[in-house]
């Protein structure tokens, strides 16, 4: 009888250690499948691109998956490199074409007509560092970013304003933080004082025929919530991070609640019983006349 129940405990204990190595094995495959999509930290580059279109109809071109085809910004003379924009970071982007071709010239013309608007792209966030292991591959996000380029068509060139604002909305992790990370959630993009050259200032415009450079200039702000931070009809904005959320205020309340309280102790624990003591010395205070053992400055009759 002894010998059968050690057994049965052994093969108990054996169950016990197998269902154990199942539910741990078992959460850590789930803890795998559910790494964290990453997010961009403050100042990381994002890459815009822009959807390629034919130069004589301006219909989209398509790859051989039979998907919209996407091509890089075009490269700006300042950098070298094609248009990038920082997370986060409000900034004034200078961006020259150096040459524009006869090809993109005519692009330009769909672009202002609007028959064809430049339409362009940035990730939602950057691609993972870690993978699962089972995971499929990684298939990136992307936001729509539209480029409203305005200006007028002539016969023999075009007036193009040469100045966009450029906004940007994310969605923060926290917002505990003013630099914190997070993931774009939209975007636009437009020219300003398109007539600038009938009406003033003309350094807004430019005049452009084929074989000139494009000098792009462009305003860059962030809204750190998908909203528009307005009240009683004024824009209230501080750039990115720079609002007053709610838990802005609790910890504002919760650090006047621990500065009162430090200061009530102080006062109670040792200013006011160093008063009491001093009273009752008989006025051996700074503001008595005598120090308490009969010596000191006495009143004359």
């Amino acid at each position: 009888m002894a010998r059968d129940r050690r057994r049965n405990n052994v093969w108990a204990w054996a169950f016990m250690l197998i269902g154990a190595f199942l539910v741990a094995s078992t959460r850590a495959e789930e803890h795998k499948s559910k790494i964290p999509l990453p997010s961009y930290h403050y100042g990381a580059k994002i890459p815009v691109e822009c959807l390629n279109r034919s130069i004589e109809t301006g219909e989209h071109i398509e790859n051989e998956k039979n998907e919209l085809q996407y091509v890089p910004f075009p490269t700006c003379n300042e950098t070298g490199r094609p248009l990038e924009l920082k997370y986060g970071i409000e900034d004034e982007l200078n961006c020259t074409i150096p040459v524009i071709s006869d090809p993109f010239f005519h692009l330009l013309e769909f672009y202002i007509h609007s028959d064809a608007p430049l339409s362009c792209r940035i990730p939602a966030r950057p691609p993972p560092h870690v993978t699962a292991s089972h995971a499929p591959p990684y298939t990136p996000e992307y936001v729509p970013l539209v480029f409203a380029l305005a200006g007028t068509l002539q016969l023999s060139h075009l007036h193009i304003s040469t100045h966009m604002n450029i906004l940007l909305h994310s969605t923060p992790k926290h917002h505990l933080h003013k630099h914190d990370s997070g993931v774009i959630d939209s975007g636009a993009a437009y020219s300003i004082s398109p007539l600038s050259h009938t009406t003033g200032p003309a350094a807004l415009t430019k005049k452009l025929v084929i074989g000139d450079p494009l000098p792009l200039s462009f305003s860059v702000r962030w809204f750190p919530t998908p909203h528009l931070p307005t009240g009683n009809g004024k824009i209230e904005w501080a750039g990115m991070g720079g609002h007053f959320y709610a838990s802005t205020f609790f910890y504002c309340l919760v650090s006047f609640g621990a500065g009162c309280t430090v200061a009530g102790v102080w006062f109670w624990g040792v200013v006011l019983p160093k008063r009491i003591k001093g009273r009752g010395l008989g006025g051996a205070t700074p503001l008595g006349y005598g120090v308490g053992n009969g010596w000191g400055m006495g009143k004359r009759d």
